[in-house]
């Protein structure tokens, strides 16, 4: 385990240390604690280790040596399924794969074509790999965009009209960034995964403090509200699927968008 994974894995360890309520543990709550959440020795006590070394772990000083310690740790500080599998990627790593940038079937191409709402598909990498005109009118024409930047994560950092365009710009960001970091875990060791991580980390103080608070967020469908720069302020639908050709590629539907009425000043 590299000093870097150790130091991640101490950040994880606190973040969520930090989130939990102590009466949420059973345990005492008292008008002495002077931080948010539970107490170094409460974790260890809950995970049955000693607290030098969980003071340890949480300072990148020490690894973890087996998955029962994991498990422990994980049901100590109440992680989701989606929380523990990011800690067990950290501590363990991901089997080693090699990653290709993923070619869109032809017969898909044409029904995202054809559909008369926008739509693309992007990649694990959030690259966007085809779209439909309505997509264009939506957002943007991907096709003027140089191939390299031309993903979905990567535009919502660092492409300045993003702020402009969702007026809540870092829900909308943060949820990106959470929801790319599932895909991450699994790709961690490769190369393509590594590169846009370290030049977002370099372009974006946003996305380079966010990183480093390990979030992560499952989104598969819900509302956008945006502005438009002919249609004004709308609000739009959308919902996300895993072709059945390629589990890597995501298809992203929008409902037709709805102007929103001006809130009236009294």
């Amino acid at each position: 385990m590299t000093e870097i994974t150790s130091r991640q894995i101490g950040e994880l360890l606190r973040q969520r240390r930090e989130r939990l309520n102590p009466a949420d543990c059973g345990l005492p709550v008292t008008a002495r604690r002077r931080t948010p959440g539970l107490r170094r020795e409460e974790v260890a006590e809950l995970a049955g280790i000693s607290v030098d070394w969980y003071v340890r772990l949480e300072q990148g000083r020490d690894s973890l040596p087996s998955r029962a310690t994991v498990d422990a740790l994980a049901k100590a500080l109440r992680l989701t399924p989606a929380d523990q599998a990011h800690l067990n990627s950290l501590a363990f790593g991901p089997p080693r794969r090699r990653f290709e940038k993923e070619t869109v079937p032809p017969h898909l191409i044409e029904m995202v074509n054809g559909m008369n709402v926008p739509a693309y598909i992007i990649g694990a990498r959030f690259d966007v790999l085809c779209w439909n005109r309505h997509a264009v009118k939506l957002f943007r024409d991907y096709a003027k965009i140089p191939a390299k930047q031309r993903n979905s994560l990567y535009q919502m950092f660092t492409a300045p009209e993003m702020k402009e365009r969702y007026p809540h710009w870092e829900q909308e960001a943060r949820g990106a960034l959470e929801s790319f970091r599932i895909n991450y875990d699994f790709w961690s060791d490769a190369p393509e995964f590594k590169e846009l991580v370290e030049e977002l980390k370099g372009l974006s103080p946003d996305f380079r403090r966010w990183w480093r608070e390990h979030g992560i967020r499952i989104r598969s469908s819900g509302e956008k509200v945006m502005r438009h720069p002919t249609l004004g302020t709308i609000k739009t639908a959308y919902a996300t699927f895993q072709t059945n050709d390629d589990p890597r590629l995501t298809l992203v539907i929008y409902g037709q968008p709805k102007r929103r009425a001006a809130r009236r000043r009294s």
